[in-house]
């Protein structure tokens, strides 16, 4: 019986995604087209945020170098096109939230840095450390860092490569949470449940204009806002916040997520 990639456990309105993509979770066209059917899938069935971790020791030691004698022939080239899957994760109308445990390199970090919200435990390691290789992040991790916590420290781990604990990485704004070891899979579940709960349709317009501030600045988010902004309008759980302001004061709305 072939193993499966990726185990698929509902919780509430939280669809978590579990890798198991032995030894490893090693990134590379396998892992990223199960990654995004899995993603697509949680969407179809009506999940409101999704929990990506891993079952394994690791979140991800990397990619697969195996794939890279074939790019080398292919000019650089990949099996599969890296925008698909950034796209797949960026542009989910829902919040994914990952869970890092173990060592998070490579290509296993640039998957974590196209989630909305990273907590790692405590003992995690984490780097970009394709540079012993001869290589630099090839799936947006440079620019993503840069995003995150600026040139200087986005240069700083890809071209010295080393691994950095957790606590300096949240210090520095490349990831939102440490947790003590034990506690990261309740503090994950927490937070993607938090999530969950609130007003999906709202969630999506904040990751579209995040997306468009971030890429290609703050006058074009501004100007993408009224149209960005359309569904909240009619939305459901916009009326049900409204009504329950005014009934109940503010935070005690019961979202359904349309």
């Amino acid at each position: 019986m072939e193993e499966e990639i990726i185990h698929k456990e509902v919780r509430g309105n939280v669809a978590i995604l579990t890798m198991m993509y032995r030894p490893y979770n090693l990134s590379g066209p396998t892992l990223s087209t199960a990654l995004m059917d899995s993603l697509n899938g949680a969407v179809a069935q009506g999940q409101r945020a999704v929990l990506l971790r891993s079952g394994l020791r690791h979140f991800s030691a990397g990619a697969d170098v195996d794939l890279f004698d074939e790019r080398i022939e292919k000019e650089g080239r990949a099996r599969l096109d890296p925008l698909q899957v950034l796209g797949t994760f960026e542009n989910l109308p829902i919040p994914i939230v990952a869970a890092i445990h173990g060592v998070c390199l490579g290509g296993g970090l640039e998957l974590a840095l196209v989630c909305d919200y990273i907590v790692a435990a405590q003992s995690a390691k984490i780097g970009s450390v394709e540079v012993a290789l001869g290589l630099h992040p090839l799936m947006g991790g440079i620019q993503r860092q840069v995003q995150r916590m600026g040139m200087a420290r986005a240069k700083e781990m890809s071209m010295l490569g080393r691994r950095y604990d957790a606590a300096t990485l949240e210090r520095w704004g490349l990831i939102n949470l440490v947790v003590p070891d034990e506690q990261l899979e309740d503090a994950s579940l927490s937070i993607a449940q938090e999530l969950a709960n609130g007003p999906t349709v709202a969630h999506a317009a904040t990751k579209r204009l995040a997306l468009v501030a971030a890429n290609e600045g703050v006058d074009a988010a501004d100007r993408a806002m009224f149209d960005v902004q359309k569904p909240i309008w009619a939305s459901r759980d916009l009326k049900e916040g409204l009504r329950s302001f005014r009934a109940n004061g503010p935070g005690l709305a019961a979202f359904e997520g349309e």
